[in-house]
Parts: C-alpha cells; sequence; structure tokens
C-alpha cells in the first residue's frame, strides 16, 4: 500500500458519527441535520429532462476534453460572470470539465507538485479548510503549511504572517473563496498581493470558487482569481487555475461536474494526466451541463432562498448569541461559549439537531486551533426546518 495513505486524517463525518456515538436524541423531536453542506433546494427541471433527453449517450465512451459545446458554455460563462473578454478564453486551451470540483482539487496536487525537488515541496492551505487539500497534498508527497484563519483577520488568511521560506518552498497554494467555513469573501487587492507572491516564489494558485454564487448582495458578486489575474495585465492566467462546479449553484451535488480553467501551459499536462485517471463526464451529463451553466434565473432564485433563510435563521439566534451573517456561502460560522465538540454533543443530545464542531475542520497550528470554539451550521434544510433549527439552538443556548 501507499505508505503516505497512512498520514491521512479521518474525515470530519466520521469524527462527528463517533462523537455522536452512544446518544439517544429525544424522540419527541424530528432529526435536523446541518452538519453537510449538501444543497436540498430542487435540482432544476430543465437539468433532469435534459438528462433524461440525452439518456442514449450512456452507449457511447465520453472524451476526456468533453464536448466543444460544454466548453463553450463554460467560456461564455466565465466571460459574462468574472467580466473577462471571451476572446481570452480559449475553450480548447483554458478550460477542462472535470466530476466535480472534489476530484479536481485532489487530482491536480498529484500533476502539479514535483516531489523530486531538492528540497521536500510545500503545499499551502487556509486553515480550517476543505479536508481533500491536505489529502492531496500527502499524497502528492508534500509537506503541509496552513495559514490560519481567525475572527482578527475577518476569517480570511493571514498571508502576512507566512515566512519567505515557506513561499520558497510552495508548489501550490490552495485558496477558497467564498471560504468555508466562514463565507468570508477575498478582495481583488487579496488576489493581487497572492499573484505577486506566486510570481516571486514560483508557485500555482489553485483557487476553489464553489461557493462564489452563493451570495448575499446582488450587485457585488465575489471576485474570481482569473477576474483578477486580467484586471492586472496577466492575459494568460500564469500561474493560475480556478475550479468551478454546479453542486452549489444548481442544486446539483449529485450530477458531478464542473469545470477547471486558467493557465494553458498547467491545463495541457493536467489533461494528459486526466486521460490516464479516467474520469471523463459522461455525455448525458454533459448536455445537462450546458443547459445549466447558460441559465442564470434558477441561480438568482436560489440566492433569494438562501437570503431568506439566513434573515430567519439570524433573527431568532441573535436573541441569544452574537451571530453574523456571511457575505456568500450557505454557511454560519458560529463561535461557541463552550467547546465546540461539547457544543454539537449537547446540542445533537437536548435537541436532535446536528452541526459540525469547527475543530473537525482544522488542524493545531503555530499555537492554535481556530476552529476551536465554532460550529459550522449548513443552512440547507428547507425554510421551516432551518427556523426549527434557530430556535432548538437558542434554547439550547438558554441552558447553558
Amino acid at each position: 500500500m501507499n505508505p503516505n495513505l497512512q498520514h491521512l486524517h479521518p474525515y470530519p463525518f466520521e469524527k462527528l458519527a463517533q462523537l455522536k456515538q452512544g446518544i439517544t436524541p429525544p424522540h419527541d423531536k424530528a432529526a435536523i441535520t446541518l452538519s453537510i453542506g449538501e444543497p436540498s433546494h430542487a435540482t432544476p427541471h430543465f437539468i433532469q429532462d435534459t438528462l433524461v433527453a440525452h439518456s442514449q449517450g450512456l452507449g457511447i465512451y465520453p472524451t476526456t476534453k468533453g464536448l466543444v459545446e460544454l466548453r463553450l458554455a463554460v467560456a461564455d460563462w466565465l466571460a459574462q460572470r468574472f467580466q473577462i473578454p471571451r476572446e481570452a478564453l480559449d475553450p480548447d486551451r483554458h478550460i477542462l470539465p472535470v466530476s466535480g470540483t472534489r476530484e479536481a482539487l485532489f487530482s491536480f496536487a498529484q500533476c502539479v507538485v514535483d516531489a523530486s525537488a531538492a528540497v521536500k515541496p510545500l503545499v499551502v492551505m487556509p486553515n480550517p479548510f476543505y479536508q481533500i487539500y491536505e489529502g492531496a497534498a500527502l499524497l502528492a508527497e508534500a509537506d503541509t503549511y496552513f495559514v490560519n484563519t481567525t475572527a482578527a483577520t475577518g476569517y480570511l488568511p493571514d498571508f502576512d504572517s507566512v515566512p519567505d521560506s515557506v513561499w520558497q518552498r510552495c508548489q501550490l497554494l490552495y485558496i477558497c473563496s467564498p471560504g468555508n467555513p466562514s463565507g468570508a469573501v477575498m478582495s481583488a487587492a487579496d488576489h493581487e498581493k497572492l499573484l505577486n507572491l506566486a510570481e516571486r516564489y514560483d508557485f500555482v494558485i489553485a483557487s476553489d470558487e464553489c461557493y462564489s454564487e452563493l451570495y448575499d448582495d446582488e450587485e457585488q458578486p465575489p471576485a474570481g482569481l482569473l477576474q483578477t489575474a486580467w484586471q492586472l495585465g496577466n492575459s494568460t492566467f500564469k500561474r493560475c487555475v480556478v475550479f468551478h462546479s454546479l453542486s452549489k449553484r444548481s442544486n446539483a451535488p449529485g450530477l458531478r461536474s464542473g469545470f477547471v480553467a486558467g493557465d494553458a501551459t498547467l491545463l495541457q499536462p493536467y489533461f494528459h494526466y486526466r486521460t490516464y485517471q479516467g474520469c471523463a463526464m459522461p455525455l448525458p451529463t454533459q448536455h445537462a451541463s450546458i443547459k445549466a451553466w447558460q441559465d442564470e434565473r434558477h441561480v438568482i432564485e436560489n440566492r433569494r432562498l438562501y437570503r431568506e433563510k439566513f434573515a430567519a435563521f439570524i433573527s431568532i439566534l441573535s436573541e441569544a448569541c452574537p451571530v453574523n451573517k456571511p457575505p456568500a456561502s450557505f454557511y454560519v460560522w458560529l463561535k461557541t461559549p463552550i467547546s465546540d465538540t461539547e457544543f454539537a454533543r449537547q446540542l445533537f443530545a437536548h435537541e436532535n439537531l446536528t452541526v459540525l464542531p469547527g475543530s473537525f475542520l482544522s488542524r493545531d497550528f503555530n499555537g492554535i486551533n481556530p476552529g476551536a470554539d465554532h460550529v459550522r451550521i449548513a443552512l440547507v434544510a428547507p425554510l421551516d426546518e432551518c427556523i426549527k433549527a434557530a430556535h432548538r439552538i437558542k434554547n439550547f443556548l438558554n441552558t447553558l
């Protein structure tokens, strides 16, 4: 077996299952699960209908690069959404379809990291983080370096705290904006700082933007890395790769459809790698994805539904504790008055409500665990369940 497998940590939801083990929640309260970031709004009917209409495509091997029509649809969407001239995006060179951002974020590190370097490479990532980043780094035979995100920095990574010696070893930097779990959004100035560092120290930036379409202010959508690169004159998107998905944007997590876009000199060898990886997107999925990327009406409605839930949830919970509405994502990153694990365990025991301890999403680094004493609450359930959840958390807090 690959010896690096032993370095992989248990996944957060494995830890959560162990935390809840042996607890019998009250039978008179229906279970509410807000621990997993799995959208539950209805998948648009046109996506489902398109899948069925192209079911004959299941009899054909798809290509790794996918249909040109899909890459054209993605290029059109990227140009419109991130204010990049359409002619700057070549569907044949700058875009590849992927089976959701999860597999692509993992496989990209396997392709990009050079473990034969004279000095063992580093993969830098925020802390807390999506655990795929860490697993990808470890199995690529790199060391990990965590950049803490705390209230003091607005829950954004404190990149100013990273020493030059780390950037010198860095081969790959993962960023996530809007962030998981806090919903914090990196600005164009934040991107510019990282682009300058990447140019100076020669590393690649992998920007996880899967929450980019879940934002509060219709007039201020979150900036994307390619958008900032273009505005700064980086017309080839050098050292920049972004990852997008239909899971959150279109409420289609089971479709397993997304794309990777950016620096063509990185995507060409990554494409070659993917031809061996065997992860080509089925043709019915590609056709459904084309329709999804071409439609914005369902995405606007999706944001409206989340705003409605945030407004109701925060209005109720704010009577019992400080709680802030994030600028983006569908998470509430709540500070807890007791340890996060004990909070989650007791909340389940008393209220039959499941949330995720923040420490399960982070690592002890530089003397702190920035996820400790927080819980991540995913407002993915229907509005009435989110309202019930807010009341249950409020009631529980009032017992502490």
